[in-house]
């Protein structure tokens, strides 16, 4: 199973190696900065599934910084814990007025920790928060950003799928399919970084179906770099005779040797100019249907419903 990430923000190298040593060995990858700057620009490159965050930061406070996380699409979603050594009720209440998900006060407990990283990590899956493979927005979030569609202007809704990706998890196993379904939200995340907005919105929608949520301007953009990063950056994730032959090749359960295509994304978008939109299932379903127009055209295509 793939491992959930940890961005630990501490300035104190005792702590952060301790943190590191620990959560690692507990089959989390995790990551630390030293200051509230190289954690937002680390949280920009790789969203993490969760944040431990010192309240005091050399450059800003834990406050400045979650402040920022929370006002961001992209990062809104991701739990925070506190670790501090102020243990003040005013301390703990501003925190929690911004909406952090827990508070721990140094010297604390490892295990305990752990126990409030596992909690708060259950919690934002129970309440489909975040997507527990890629770390993404979940269906309760991206429920609530299509609603908020209904009644704005200027925006762009892409519909974005992996094809092929059940046969790819057959032939390579669960493992190898949430490595893929990781890249691409990374790739999601990093191409968004290059060509989008600042506040573009990501979510996973399951299994390999995402969504973007940007503006017309960028929409054609954002889906055509997406298609081609995926076409340029998938080949590692096959062998390397299925690389070769351009196709999948397996045994199937009668123990004949068969062949899929190899994966390919296609992506569908329109924007608020080709409603008016009732509700959401009419945004979601119009969305779907420009993602077949593009995967009709072929197996890695953008195509973008017109006004």
């Amino acid at each position: 199973m793939s491992k959930e990430k940890v961005l630990v923000v501490d300035d104190a190298p005792d702590i952060t190696n301790m943190l590191q040593f620990y959560f690692n060995s507990q089959g989390y990858d995790t990551s630390a900065v030293a200051t509230g700057n190289d954690a937002l620009a680390h949280v920009r490159r790789s969203l993490p599934n969760l944040i431990l965050l010192d309240i005091n930061l050399p450059d800003m406070d834990g406050y400045d910084v979650c402040v920022n996380l929370r006002h961001n699409m992209r990062t809104s979603h991701i739990p925070v814990i506190f670790l501090t050594e102020r243990g003040e009720r005013s301390s703990k209440m501003r925190g929690l007025e911004l909406g952090v998900d827990d508070y721990i006060t140094k010297p604390f407990d490892i295990e305990e920790l752990h126990l409030r990283v596992v909690n708060a990590l259950q919690r934002a899956a129970r309440e489909s928060l975040t997507n527990p493979v890629t770390g993404l927005p979940g269906s309760r979030l991206i429920e609530e950003q299509m609603k908020k569609l209904l009644h704005e202007q200027n925006w762009s809704l892409a519909s974005i799928s992996v094809n092929n990706f059940g046969a790819f998890n057959e032939v390579y196993g669960f493992v190898a399919g949430d490595d893929a379904l990781k890249f691409v939200g990374q790739m999601l995340n990093e191409v968004v970084n290059q060509h989008g907005n600042v506040n573009d919105f990501i979510g996973h929608v399951g299994g390999a179906d995402f969504l973007l949520i940007t503006t017309p301007d960028k929409v054609q953009a954002l889906g055509e770099q997406a298609v081609l990063r995926f076409e340029q950056d998938t080949m590692p994730l096959y062998s390397y005779q299925d690389r070769k032959a351009g196709y999948m090749t397996f045994i199937d359960p009668s123990g004949k040797q068969r062949q899929a295509p190899l994966m390919n994304m296609s992506v569908g978008a329109i924007s608020d100019c080709n409603g008016p939109f009732t509700d959401i299932r009419e945004l979601s379903e119009i969305a779907n249907e420009a993602r077949q127009r593009a995967r009709q055209v072929a197996g890695n295509a953008f195509y973008i419903e017109r006004c």
